[in-house]
């Protein structure tokens, strides 16, 4: 199979994301199946006539089943025994082949795990950790000024935008946790935890990064430097809402006392998260300062944990069965 190939493969099995499924599996396109945070068993001599599209569940497709179409794995766990008719493409996620299974197509693995045992059979090509298509964005020209719009069209424009920019960041969070779900865990554990510890860590980097910019960016050879700090602030602040999106969606989920994978449950909590403050920066003169706080705890309990790579408070003071232990997967 060519590499265009296996892109519009892997691009249009992500568009799936976006199609409307239950917790459980439901019927999707293809007549095939989508399994969205939920299990999902093809027993032994069962046949599953379509594609088998797999967003953070855990599947097992056991001994002489059989999925006639391509299989896609996104931060789940898929477990196969039995044969695959089509492709096989694993994001993100940890796929196993017993010693009897079959895939007939290409096993295409994109930032994900595979544990293969030596008599399984693959007939394609298996590719590993592919790389990210490069595309060409031509320069756009120059256009007239576009006139001033209707007040009314602002007016519905706030809201729109803000529910777009919480898709887009609640997508973000699901592939952040997809590969640094631990990471992720012990920074919302800094968060939570020393709230106001955070929030002063995050106030000082505030304060001292202009100053500190600003004399990078006066030496010539440290520019690039000052960039890259300029940079790592902003991924902090990213990570930060993520963080506390993965403690928003974990406590709703106990709420309604459900079982959600932790990319599903991180996504939903992140966009919850970022409607209810887009929802407050409405409110005149004060509604900013609540996004603000939350920007600089979200950043400290970064900078505390140094990006995810170190529990804070450190775990000889805290209890063992914690928030980043329960709430980490590795």
């Amino acid at each position: 199979m060519k590499m265009t190939k296996r892109y519009i493969l892997i691009l249009l099995l992500l568009a799936f994301i976006f199609i409307p499924t239950q917790s459980a599996a439901a019927k999707g396109l293809l007549d095939g199946q989508v399994i969205f945070g939920s299990s999902y068993t093809l027993k032994s001599g069962d046949t599953l006539d379509g594609d088998l599209v797999v967003i953070g569940g855990i599947v097992t497709i056991e001994v002489d089943a059989k999925v006639e179409g391509n299989v896609v794995l996104i931060g789940g766990n898929l477990t196969v025994d039995g044969k695959i008719e089509g492709d096989t493409v694993v994001i993100g996620g940890i796929a196993s082949l017993g010693e009897e299974a079959i895939i007939e197509g290409d096993l295409v693995t994109v930032g994900g795990s595979l544990q293969r045992d030596p008599g399984a059979r693959v007939e394609g090509e298996v590719v590993s950790n592919i790389p990210a298509p490069l595309i060409h964005i031509p320069s756009v020209p120059s256009v007239p000024a576009v006139p001033h719009l209707d007040w009314k069209f602002n007016a519905l424009w706030g809201p729109v935008k803000m529910f777009f920019n919480s898709v887009a960041v609640a997508a973000i969070a699901m592939l952040v946790v997809m590969f640094m779900q631990s990471q992720t865990a012990r920074v919302a554990h800094a968060i939570v935890s020393q709230p106001l510890v955070a929030g002063g860590i995050g106030l000082l980097a505030l304060v001292l990064a202009p100053f500190v910019l600003v004399l990078m960016a006066a030496t010539i050879i440290l520019i690039p430097i000052a960039f890259v700090v300029l940079i790592l602030l902003l991924l902090a602040w990213l990570l930060g809402v993520i963080a506390m999106g993965m403690e928003v969606g974990q406590r709703f989920v106990k709420l309604i006392n459900r079982e959600w994978a932790s990319v599903l449950s991180t996504g939903f909590g992140t966009f919850l998260l970022m409607l209810v403050l887009g929802t407050v920066n409405f409110i005149p003169c004060v509604g900013w300062l609540i996004s603000f706080l939350v920007g600089l705890a979200g950043a400290g309990g970064v900078m505390l944990t140094l990006f995810g790579t170190r529990s804070y408070p450190p775990l000889s003071t805290i209890d063992p069965t914690a928030h980043v232990e329960s709430g980490a997967g590795g």
